[in-house]
């Protein structure tokens, strides 16, 4: 028992002998406090500024979404409007046509002018073909305006050739002089005029979708800037908590920024896919008018290669405004504090 007992006083002795000396140092300032593992103090992932309540994963990505899927009809818009403007104004500058009166009046021996022209257009380099309308083709260019019985009418009618260029710049000046020469008085018709206004037509389009591609963008920033700012004025107690506890405008912009780029990513990502189906239903539409036959394009062959590389670009598109308006409407928020 007094073992013990002398044991138990050794014991007590050591303790209370390392329990000065560590008062000892503290008062010192020898002795380090106890490292703290952050971990402990702050979990991972810890929302401190409570952004999960404050930018809802349900309603931003919606909205984003809407607006990407319309971005993606106007970018198709754009492409459409620049394939058609193309295909038409190189169909209406490959083709003439050429009227000549008095087809089947003599010319130069045994050829008639019908013939003297065929032969003179046909001989020419850069035109493809010439090939004069028959009578059933006249009668349907006719009925429009003339009716059902146009084809009984007594007066006479000219000729009409069809011209296919393979060179669009051949001379069409020196060309309508040679067939003038050839046969008197047969006009040459170029379609300039029409080329001039497919082509105001097809850029009147593209500025159109342009201007729809611009108001969406502008909707879409006023749409994340109103969804931070309601998210400001919900956590506007705990902001101004971390803010007075030391956090800087940078830090607390950031975190807002970070959240709503990544919603507006994701929403842009969903409308893009969602735009897709649709875009290809209207390319099988508009197949016909782009000289392809329905049905015959394949999936990558069914949208301009512009626009396949354009669709990817709407998420990315969708994450600047969500940075930029996010950070720029905290920022501005956080000067107005007291």
């Amino acid at each position: 028992m007094a073992g013990w007992s002398a044991m138990t006083r050794a014991a007590f002795t050591r303790t209370g002998a390392a329990r000065t000396a560590r008062i000892g140092a503290a008062k010192a300032g020898t002795e380090r406090p106890p490292r703290r593992t952050p971990a402990l103090l702050r979990p991972t992932r810890f929302d401190d500024l409570g952004l999960r309540r404050a930018l809802s994963d349900r309603l931003l990505p919606s909205l984003v979404a809407a607006m990407a899927f319309l971005a993606a009809l106007a970018l198709a818009g754009t492409a459409a409007a620049s394939a058609l403007g193309r295909q038409w104004q190189e169909g209406a500058g490959s083709v003439l046509t050429v009227q000549v009166p008095e087809p089947a009046a003599a010319a130069d021996g045994a050829n008639t002018r019908l013939d003297q022209v065929l032969a003179l257009l046909r001989g020419t380099p850069g035109i493809a073909s010439a090939r004069a309308l028959s009578a059933g083709e006249l009668e349907a260019l006719l009925r429009p305006w003339l009716g059902s019985g146009s084809g009984r009418i007594a007066l006479p009618l000219p000729a009409v050739v069809d011209v296919r260029l393979s060179d669009p710049a051949l001379d069409i000046g020196r060309l309508a002089t040679r067939v003038e020469a050839a046969a008197p008085g047969t006009l040459l018709e170029s379609h300039d005029r029409w080329m001039r206004r497919l082509a105001v037509l097809a850029r009147s389009l593209q500025a159109c979708a342009g201007l729809a591609l611009a108001v969406v963008a502008f909707v879409a920033v006023a749409v994340v800037a109103v969804a931070v700012r309601a998210g400001l004025a919900t956590r506007r107690g705990a902001i101004e908590i971390v803010h007075g506890l030391g956090a800087t405008d940078g830090y607390i912009a950031g975190r807002f920024a970070r959240r709503a780029t990544l919603l507006a990513a994701a929403g842009a990502g969903i409308g893009a896919a969602a735009a897709v189906p649709v875009l290809l239903g209207l390319a099988g539409l508009a197949a016909p008018f782009t000289g392809q036959p329905e049905g015959t394009a394949g999936l990558a062959g069914a949208l301009p290669p512009a626009l396949w590389l354009s669709l990817p670009g709407l998420p990315a598109a969708a994450a600047a405004i969500g940075w930029l308006t996010a950070q720029g409407t905290v920022r501005r928020w956080l000067r107005r504090l007291p």
